[in-house]
């Protein structure tokens, strides 16, 4: 991180303290902010004579994995949202966006038309109150009534508003059972009332970089565009050969990765009494020749669901660009933040290249309905 110095007039900086005030944000983080979203719209003015593909979005952002994802794909982001301001940064290293924040306030009519809506987004209860009163005395309900207070409504103002080709979400894999299922199917009746038909499966990135991790992956088409005849299969191609954690290990690693004696003796400790309980918990030695358990945000705490075995040595966590591979990263792919920051990120992430293959399906999808939509008219006429 660098500092620089700067002079404004009086004008100026009442401004930016006023807006201080009215964004909770540090004077630092506001300056930097609008720096960010000046370079932004300046490299966005820039591409504008650029034909890509297709478009998309990308909600939720976190550090822009599925963007990565469709942007392999072929396409062009036209617009980000991703409120962590730690996520906003390493978006902002690798993209040269910085994606707006708070998406519960940003107008829906404001965001440019796209083909695509991509979005990882969190998975929050549903309160089905409202919906089972309506339910009793007979009256209609709509997804407004069902999902208005969470995430996901968000996602749904937005198809609403724009009407994309397509959609594809991700999720965890416990989305499908939350709640009894009610949040799922609260979810999919929803997309069915904004006419979209939906597909969904519970897809394991293990089969694209060393790590077993099931995620759902929901994707839609526009049934007022393509009528009902909509055909999607996940018929995704494994790796092969399959990636194995040797391949994603650095040669050097600092000593500093290496658990300290308290903290492995703990881990120990904590497996023990619970096995002793006849419960799974406990620290995970990761095979180097097999994959290993999921990763997550929380991995910064003590590193033990994915240890590393030394020879003389205690186990030592993954470094942050162990992490970046294993969940398929590039190389090239800019980590500008801490160790902490940089565990909960790619914790909170997608394996990369399982969703860059999903991505081509869709678009696959997508092209295959817009030509059968030309020869439809072609006949007609």
């Amino acid at each position: 991180m660098k500092q620089i110095h700067l002079r404004v007039d009086d004008i100026l900086y009442q401004q930016i303290n006023l807006y201080s005030e009215v964004s909770e944000q540090s004077v630092q983080d506001c300056v930097r902010e609008a720096v960010a979203n000046y370079i932004t719209e300046k490299n966005k003015r820039q591409d504008q004579g650029i034909q890509p593909k297709f478009t998309f979005i990308d909600l939720f952002a976190g550090i822009g994995g599925m963007r990565l994802a469709y942007e392999q794909a072929g396409g062009k982001c036209v617009y980000s949202s991703e409120w962590n301001k730690y996520s906003q940064q390493t978006y902002y290293a690798n993209f040269g966006e910085m994606p707006e924040g708070d998406i519960t306030k940003v107008d829906e009519k404001d965001i440019p038309d796209h083909d695509v809506l991509v979005a990882g987004f969190p998975c929050q209860p549903f309160s089905i109150a409202g919906v089972s009163k309506k339910n009793s005395l007979g009256r209609k309900t709509g997804f407004e009534d069902k999902t208005q207070g969470t995430l996901f409504f968000d996602v749904c103002r937005i198809l609403k508003e724009k009407r994309p080709k397509a959609f594809m979400l991700e999720n965890v894999k416990n989305l499908k059972s939350h709640d009894k299922g009610q949040t799922f199917k609260i979810i999919l009746e929803s997309l069915n009332e904004l006419n979209y038909k939906v597909f969904y499966a519970i897809l394991d990135g293990q089969y694209y970089a060393p790590q077993h991790r099931e995620r759902i992956v929901i994707v839609g088409f526009d049934m007022c565009r393509y009528e009902d005849d909509i055909n999607f299969d996940f018929d995704i191609k494994p790796r092969i050969p399959k990636p194995i954690m040797r391949d994603i290990l650095e040669t050097k690693v600092d000593d500093k990765y290496t658990l300290s004696d308290k903290l492995w003796m703990y881990l120990q400790n904590y497996a023990a009494k619970h096995k002793a309980s006849g419960n799974g918990f406990g620290y995970g030695i990761a095979p180097l020749d097999g994959v290993s358990r999921t990763i997550s945000a929380r991995y910064h705490k003590d590193g033990s669901e994915i240890l590393i075995a030394q020879d003389g040595k205690n186990p030592r966590r993954l470094t942050p660009r162990e992490c970046a591979r294993l969940q398929g990263f590039p190389e090239t792919f800019v980590i500008p933040v801490s160790d902490t920051q940089a565990y909960m990120q790619f914790g909170n992430s997608v394996v990369v290249p399982l969703m860059a293959s999903v991505a081509e399906l869709v678009i696959k999808t997508i092209n295959a309905l817009e030509k059968a939509d030309k020869l439809t008219i072609k006949k007609v006429i």
